[in-house]
């Protein structure tokens, strides 16, 4: 399975509305639940909020994924998880992305590699 690098650092935000949040920009992930409002987009798109968590860089998983593949995103964790990398995961229509600190990136991206995924 290959996975590609996503250029650029990334932040996990909680804001107070969506007025703000510029849904034309490639990479902004939004969630509306009942009990807040999570954006994920690149540092730079950040809108005026009072939460927010800097220093995130992405993968994302290559393809579309159908919804009737089990595991992938499990076994991606599980890898991350033995190499102690904390992530955030984002699912969307076609595929998974998959968020962890700059600080521990490339031990992500090395891990991956020697457990048999393509970059």
């Amino acid at each position: 399975m290959k996975i590609n690098i996503i250029e650029g650092e990334f932040s996990v935000c909680k804001l107070d509305g969506i007025e703000s949040i510029d849904l034309s920009r490639q990479f902004t992930f939004v969630s509306v639940t009942d009990e807040e409002i999570s954006l994920v987009c690149r540092s730079e798109n950040v809108p005026k909020t009072n939460a927010r968590d800097d220093g995130w860089r992405m993968l994302r998983i290559e393809g579309q994924l159908d919804f009737s593949l089990v595991g992938i995103l499990a076994n991606i964790s599980k890898i991350l998880a033995q190499e102690k990398v904390g992530i955030f995961a984002i699912s969307t229509y076609n595929t998974d992305y998959i968020l962890c600190k700059q600080c521990d990136f490339d031990r992500a991206v090395a891990s991956l590699k020697s457990n048999g995924y393509e970059f």
